[in-house]
């Protein structure tokens, strides 16, 4: 079924052909256009709004009969193990995990500490640049 587009659909995709268009209309006409385009508007959001309830109903009672099916109860679904609490998804789990750091400096009283991951920092730099290795600055645990 081959759907036929509206005449008004080239008008609601180029604002200066709709512009051009309205300029040909009596002023009264323009809002008579406008008043009906709301009045179409209005109507057509109560509609999708309708559907959308009709949906969210469906699916609740979609949800209703397989829990009757499986024999669970609405409260079943709020109860969860201790292994459903501890996962977290993967993406996220790798973004917020952070790493200990492997290795300590602790220069003018100040202590600096690195992962060994990435970039050297520039304290390091000139600690292993003086000669000394990065075995000289690894935590013992």
């Amino acid at each position: 079924m081959k759907v036929k587009a509206s005449a008004l659909a080239v008008f609601a995709k180029s604002k200066v052909k709709a512009k051009a268009e309205a300029r040909r209309l009596s002023q009264a006409e323009l809002e008579k256009l406008i008043a009906s385009l709301n009045e179409t508007l209005s109507a057509e959001k109560a509609k999708a709004k309708k559907k959308k309830e009709r949906d969210r109903i469906s699916t609740i009672q979609k949800v209703n009969d397989l829990l009757a099916e499986s024999g669970l109860k609405p409260e079943d679904l709020k109860k969860t193990s201790s292994a459903t609490k501890s996962r977290k998804p993967a993406s996220k789990t790798l973004k917020s995990r952070t790493v200990p750091p492997k290795y300590r400096l602790v220069v003018g009283g100040k202590t600096h500490e690195w992962t060994g991951r990435g970039r050297t920092p520039k304290v390091f730099q000139a600690h292993f640049d003086a000669g000394h290795s990065k075995e000289s600055c690894v935590i013992k645990r």
